[in-house]
């Protein structure tokens, strides 16, 4: 049907690439007039182009030339110069589209011809990596480019940033060793100058991985000064391994922490209650939905165990560790899921097989993993911040992407972040080989089927790289090549440090390398070894190539061909194939159970494979189910943190605004934070008069509550419950006796503030505003993550209700926010005007504030800033107490109103009495 369509209307990839031709045609026109430019007059050109940009032409204008201009650099200072086919992925980049282009087509050189296009808007281009070996390296590389162009190019890696600085030298002694080991290029970490995070995102270009420019984004919304922001907007990003980052990881979310309370011993103790429970004896296993359930005679053993059963008891918390402890014993493997490293349980990312330093599974899951692993069980923690990598990379006005496997996730791409994906030809046709999937009944056959494998290979001196899912995978494999004395190498999570190493080394003459799905991504395999020597790379060649060898099929097929893509480089040979078993977990999934019995059925004897392409593609077919309820999964985690994205962008909207006006007052003395601050005043009294004082039931007008509640803000010291009453006694309407007695409790408000802003001045008061405003913002929002994760966690349940638990979900969301919002305004005017404040002189301090001890029950004392000070004594005496926004049960049980009667029997209001 495809080849149908593509013939009556065109195929509209080729149609693209069609339209392509005369910009590429023109590019080449300008090549010998740029090679007559003088070296040190072609930033002349980079300035020409950014006046131009300012006169009004376009970046499509110019990009010709411009890409004509890279292309030159690119060949005095590396070396190497863009192929047509590296300009038309250069021109997909800047489209905003994703090109995919199979590995070795250098990719890395290609993303300099965008980048450079779109930084003399001046705005800044992001490039993302999957890792900080690759930001470094390419910052280095190609940053000999865009300094040849006038243009500044920096990394930010984990704990460290760095600019592109040719007269920086750094001494390192093992650098000499390293290029001699790795072939790395000269300039890797040799002139990267260390610099601020902040001066990194100033520059033209930044390199970095995705892991830290999300981290950075989320700092940036916790600080409390504008000196303190490093990102300076979100203008265009390229990510590299594109289907790596915004689908394979985009399940797990970024999210700062820190610990909310001490860490229970439950952990500890539900670990040792189910070490021995056995599966589909004592528990279930579903394999598809990565869950797990307790059997009735799990259920009775845990009865014993405790003394009662949880589940009819409805005890929550119980059924919540034992459910963590067994998903832990029974999903989460060690060396696959995670590795224990100096007593620390670290993630092992299931795509990449690297390590996810800094990051912990939710919902009690890591501690669960800890106890079961005998290492100290961490406190749980509060999330200060969160945020998917998909509201991330949608931030960028333009976004692009590059990898070699984009087209079988083409949907995905498409539907949640709008981007197309465009395959762009390569250099030199493919010739690699890759052969139907071997299939063995047990893993132990397939083992001994993979070292039969490579002895013969070894033999004649083709390299191979041997794909594994897993550490323990890739470790096992290694004692069967011990045992068959095959020398090879190992990379792997625990020694990701040796990656640029092990990989540059694969494609050696009798090389053998075993690799977990990290397998170098960014780094080229190159036959012979780099660096290169031609008879080497001879020899490889007569030899047949790279031979990759796959030990288990992925859920995703992208990633068996990302797998496969190690070989066959630039037109080189190389050969692939999988060896597999009907024990593996992905074809235990796919029903290798029912294989199994065929192959015993027609009694095939052992350690023969079944190898037939009809088995490969139905183990395709099988995978292409997976990626589409993997889709579905990610769709469904994604609509409902679109409702968080929502809340979160206007939450950081005002927390920036609170300080560009805090700023702005430093600047030029213009007060707009108490102009903000007045407005909240004003919103304050409207809402707390509106309720009080109802205009469609004037009966229920209660003056004395409203009385008590302004006394107890600003302590007038004049009788305010008799002038309120007075100005409630008017012939006015209702309508208008209540404007009188909002603009009435205004003006009293504003002459406290006008008091405070005398006694105490502007500078210091613009100080205590920002403090209070942030502070709450801060507070509440991260009391709203806790409860929107509880709320998500209940709706599902209203499904037995036939009711959407997303919509459920948005509803609630929509009105928990509200409160929120009305609880941060009302909350900063009550702090502002409750707290009482002194002058208190000191040296280091010349101004400074001092609370009083009235103040401790609604403000956040911890973590104090700058010149906002609470005394060591009250400190330790008051400690650290809050309003939530949420409201508190009182001792009878139930949220009871201010104005009912007391439970208690008193005959008083409530606020009179127990709730006084």
């Amino acid at each position: 049907m495809f080849k149908f369509i593509s013939n009556l209307f065109g195929n509209p990839q080729q149609r693209l690439l069609k339209r392509m031709a005369p910009i590429i045609e023109k590019i080449n026109k300008l090549e010998p007039d740029f090679e007559k430019i003088k070296t040190p007059d072609l930033k002349l050109k980079t300035e020409e182009f950014k006046e131009r940009l300012k006169q009004g032409q376009t970046l499509d204008d110019i990009l010709p030339e411009a890409f004509a201009l890279v292309r030159e650099a690119a060949k005095r200072t590396i070396g190497q110069r863009h192929y047509d086919v590296q300009l038309i992925g250069g021109i997909v980049l800047h489209q905003g589209k994703i090109a995919e282009m199979k590995t070795g087509e250098g990719k890395t050189l290609v993303a300099t011809l965008p980048l450079y296009l779109n930084a003399l808007t001046g705005k800044g281009c992001h490039l993302v990596t999957v890792n900080d070996y690759l930001a470094q390296r390419d910052t280095a590389w190609m940053g000999q480019i865009y300094d040849l162009l006038g243009l500044k190019t920096a990394c930010i890696v984990h704990e460290a940033s760095y600019i592109y600085d040719p007269t920086h030298i750094e001494e390192s002694q093992s650098l000499e060793q390293e290029e001699k080991k790795t072939g790395a290029f000269k300039v890797f970490h040799q002139h990267l100058r260390p610099i601020s995070r902040r001066e990194a995102y100033l520059c033209d270009i930044t390199y970095g991985t995705n892991n830290e420019f999300g981290f950075d984004y989320l700092r940036d919304n916790l600080v409390h000064s504008l000196k303190d922001v490093s990102q300076r907007g979100h203008y265009y990003a390229i990510v590299d391994e594109v289907d790596s980052i915004l689908i394979d990881e985009s399940r797990t979310p970024l999210i700062i922490s820190q610990p909310d309370f001490e860490a229970t011993n439950r952990y500890n103790e539900f670990a040792r209650h189910i070490s021995g429970f056995i599966e589909n004896e004592d528990y279930n296993l579903d394999y598809k939905m990565k869950a797990v359930s307790l059997t009735e005679k799990g259920i009775d053993k845990i009865t014993k165990i405790l003394g009662r059963d949880p589940y009819k008891g409805g005890d929550v918390r119980t059924l919540h560790h034992i459910t963590q402890a067994l998903r832990a014993k029974a999903l989460y493997k060690r060396d696959r899921d995670y590795v224990v490293r100096d007593g620390e349980v670290i993630i092992v990312d299931e795509f990449t097989g690297r390590l996810l330093y800094g990051r912990r599974f939710s919902e009690g899951l890591h501690q669960a993993i800890e106890a079961q692993e005998n290492v100290e069980v961490k406190a749980e923690s509060r999330t200060l911040a969160t945020i998917t990598f998909q509201n991330y990379f949608r931030l960028y006005e333009k976004l692009a992407g590059m990898t070699g496997t984009a087209e079988t996730s083409s949907e995905e791409f498409y539907k949640v972040y709008n981007l197309e994906a465009v395959v762009v030809p390569t250099n030199k046709p493919m010739i690699r080989r890759d052969y139907p999937d071997k299939i063995f009944k047990t893993e132990k056959e397939k083992y001994e089927a993979i070292v039969r494998e490579v002895i013969e290979r070894h033999k004649t001196g083709q390299p191979v790289l041997i794909g594994t899912r897993s550490i323990d995978k890739n470790e096992e494999i290694s004692k069967y090549l011990r045992k068959a004395n095959i020398p090879h190498n190992v990379l792997n999570a625990k020694n990701h440090e040796k990656e640029g190493e092990i990989i540059a080394q694969a494609g050696r003459f009798r090389a053998v390398t075993v690799a977990t799905n990290m397998a170098g991504r960014g780094v080229d395999i190159i036959l012979g070894g780099n660096p290169v020597i031609p008879e080497e790379r001879e020899r490889v060649i007569k030899a047949g190539g790279l031979f990759v060898l796959g030990t288990e099929r992925h859920e995703a097929r992208r990633i068996d061909n990302q797998l496969r893509g190690r070989s066959g480089r630039q037109g080189d040979p190389g050969e692939s194939q999988f060896i597999v078993s009907l024990e593996d977990e992905i074809l235990r999934v796919l029903g290798g159970d029912r294989l199994k019995q065929v192959m015993e059925r027609f009694r095939m004897p052992d350690n023969e494979p079944i190898q037939h392409p009809f088995i490969s593609s139905l183990i395709e077919k099988a995978q292409s189910k997976i990626e589409a309820l993997n889709f579905d999964l990610r769709k469904h985690v994604l609509e409902y943190d679109d409702v968080l994205n929502v809340q979160r962008q206007t939450i950081y909207r005002l927390r920036r605004q609170v300080l560009q006006d805090y700023e702005t007052y430093k600047e030029n003395k213009t007060f707009v934070l108490k102009d903000n601050f007045l407005e909240q005043v004003k919103r304050y009294i409207k809402n707390i008069v509106e309720v009080l004082l109802p205009v469609m039931n004037v009966g229920a007008w209660d003056v004395e509550e409203l009385s008590e509640e302004i006394k107890n803000i600003i302590k007038p010291t004049f009788d305010l419950h008799k002038e309120l009453d007075g100005l409630t006694k008017t012939s006015l309407s209702p309508h208008l006796k209540q404007k009188e007695i909002i603009d009435y409790l205004y003006t009293i408000f504003c002459q406290e503030f006008e008091k405070r802003e005398k006694k105490f001045g502007q500078d210091l008061i613009n100080e205590v505003l920002r403090y209070f405003i942030l502070h709450n913002i801060d507070f509440y929002w991260q009391e709203h993550l806790t409860v929107l994760q509880e709320l998500r966690d209940a709706v599902r349940l209203r499904a037995y209700g036939q009711r959407d638990p997303l919509v459920e979900y948005k509803t609630e969301a929509r009105r928990h926010f509200s409160v929120l919002l009305n609880h941060i305004e009302s909350q900063v005017v009550q702090i502002f005007f409750k707290v009482e404040m002194t002058e208190k002189k000191q040296e280091e301090h010349p101004r400074n504030i001092v609370f009083s001890k009235e103040e401790v029950n609604v403000l956040p004392i911890e973590n104090v800033r700058e010149n906002i000070n609470m005394s060591e004594e009250k400190l330790q005496t008051k400690g650290n107490v809050y309003y939530r926004y949420h409201e508190r049960k009182s001792e009878f049980g139930r949220k009871v109103g201010r104005n009912e009667p007391c439970p208690c029997g008193s005959g008083k209001k409530y606020k009179k009495c127990h709730g006084k």
